[in-house]
């Protein structure tokens, strides 16, 4: 006797197969699902990095807006120093700062010694004197004391006879500046050639004499000179 709605093992479908074949959802909305779930990361990482932006430009603003905000200040406080100084202007230049170093007065000649002297006391046929102007600072302060060629004369003389100045040949002159402290002496030298000069530097062709004769060299300083040194011309 057969039995009312049942089948054979070969003839009947298993149980649970038409139920799991209807319960897998399409392949097209599995896509679908996918492609919002990508777009609402995107979304996310977009509105995020929008919002990072918004943060920086407000922070830069912000930061711009305080710069301009101090210089602003900074400005107003210069021009309020400048105007604050202008308004006081005549009183600052009726005291003046004093400054660190005064300048070192001009020797007073009074207080100044010119020497003259030579190397050698005698000298032999050929041999060249050297004529030395020594200027002595005799005050109590350092000063300063024109050196140069146009305060300058070394004159030579034998009895009446005028043999030689510096001055007559000198092309032109300069000066020269020094500082001699209190005690202290500036030495000039001037090789002297045994030859004569004369105003003008015109030509002499005689030659200061020899064979023992004495020569008087004076040294000038300005309005200066010095006692009279004695050497002799073999």
């Amino acid at each position: 006797m057969v039995r009312q709605g049942t089948s054979g093992k070969n003839g009947s479908k298993p149980k649970g197969t038409a139920s799991r074949q209807s319960a897998r959802p399409p392949v097209a909305a599995v896509y679908r699902r996918r492609r919002l779930f990508v777009a609402v990361i995107l979304l996310v990482v977009l509105a995020v990095g929008l919002g990072g932006f918004a943060v920086v430009s407000a922070v830069v603003n912000g930061a711009s807006e305080q710069a301009s905000s101090t210089d602003r200040s900074a400005g107003a406080t210069a021009a309020a120093s400048a105007s604050a100084l202008a308004s006081t202007g005549a009183s600052a230049s009726a005291s003046p700062t004093p400054s660190a170093t005064s300048a070192t007065p001009t020797c007073d000649l009074n207080l100044v010694t010119v020497s003259a002297s030579t190397d050698k006391g005698a000298y032999a046929a050929g041999e060249n004197p050297v004529l030395s102007m020594k200027v002595t600072n005799g005050g109590k302060a350092p000063c300063e004391v024109n050196l140069g060629t146009s305060q300058m004369e070394y004159t030579i003389t034998s009895g009446s006879d005028r043999i030689f100045s510096s001055a007559d040949c000198q092309s032109d002159s300069g000066d020269l500046v020094k500082t001699i402290a209190p005690g202290q002496s500036e030495t000039a030298n001037f090789p002297w050639q045994r030859n004569r000069t004369v105003p003008g530097c015109a030509a002499v062709a005689a030659k200061p004499g020899s064979g023992g004769a004495y020569y008087i060299f004076i040294a000038r300083l300005g309005n200066k000179t010095s006692p009279k040194a004695v050497f002799q011309l073999n």
